[in-house]
């Protein structure tokens, strides 16, 4: 296990934990592993949903910039593909995902954010893609997932300003799907996991393939993106939760079936 990167697992739900104070400054050393840490819990029969966590005070304030500040242009092509791996191997866990965003999640930390299905901010947590004041853009998806998640317009005067967003505004723009109000120091932690917790005990292959049927719909045309559709939810009948899930509708009604996870 790794000393930056911690998972911890509690009731069907794993919390992958940055733990480099006082910024958790996005190093080599942690981008490592995280997509370490995010192949563990993919493969977790255990782990029904997944929450990335911070801390208290900070998610994640960007890359390591001290680390990247004198690298050549042949040093950053072979680096950069590490910057976008962690971030892929994020958004490819095949399960639900939240970052639970205390303090600032800046650059590399706010692309990690976007790599979740969801996100729960602090009322005090500022987001941002800063690094145009760097002479530079997002490297780790963020001019990619940003657009895709908020619109190109306003996607594109986030990255060109480099300024830093609100909670509140964030929740506006569909940055964040939740603001958290409470002063308690886990209010964002508890409001990820409630967010999860339906999951738990879910029928996790129709959940994995709903995922993967949105996640690769969005990158293709839409009959590319039905042909997708179609083939997953054909192979659900493969499943034992499908013949649970129908079997207690008519038996039952909605809403009533218990599964397996096979």
């Amino acid at each position: 296990m790794s000393e930056v990167v911690r998972v911890e697992r509690d009731g069907g739900i794993a919390t992958i934990r940055l733990d480099r104070p006082p910024m958790n400054a996005l190093n080599a050393e942690v981008q490592g592993a995280l997509a370490a840490a995010c192949a563990e819990v993919g493969s977790d029969r255990d782990a029904a949903a997944v929450i990335v966590y911070g801390g208290e005070k900070v998610f994640a304030a960007g890359a390591d910039i001290k680390e990247m500040a004198t690298m050549s242009y042949a040093e950053m092509a072979e680096h950069s593909t590490l910057l976008q791996d962690f971030t892929r191997a994020l958004a490819r866990i095949p399960k639900p995902t939240v970052a639970a965003i205390t303090g600032y999640a800046l650059g590399g930390g706010c692309e990690v954010a976007l790599a979740c299905d969801f996100r729960v901010a602090a009322r005090k947590a500022r987001l941002g893609q800063p690094e145009i004041l760097l002479g530079i853009i997002p490297g780790a998806g963020g001019t990619q997932r940003l657009a895709r998640l908020v619109g190109p317009a306003r996607a594109k005067e986030l990255i060109f300003s480099g300024r830093f967003v609100s909670a509140d505004e964030a929740l506006a723009i569909g940055l964040v799907d939740e603001v958290v109000d409470s002063e308690e120091p886990d209010a964002v932690y508890a409001a990820a996991r409630a967010r999860l917790q339906p999951y738990v005990g879910g029928p996790a292959l129709a959940l994995r393939a709903a995922k993967e049927a949105v996640d690769r719909g969005l990158e293709v045309d839409l009959e590319s993106g039905l042909e997708i559709e179609r083939m997953l939810f054909a192979g659900l009948f493969a499943t034992d939760d499908q013949k649970a899930g129908m079997q207690s509708f008519v038996e039952n009604g909605p809403g009533k079936a218990t599964f397996s996870g096979s």
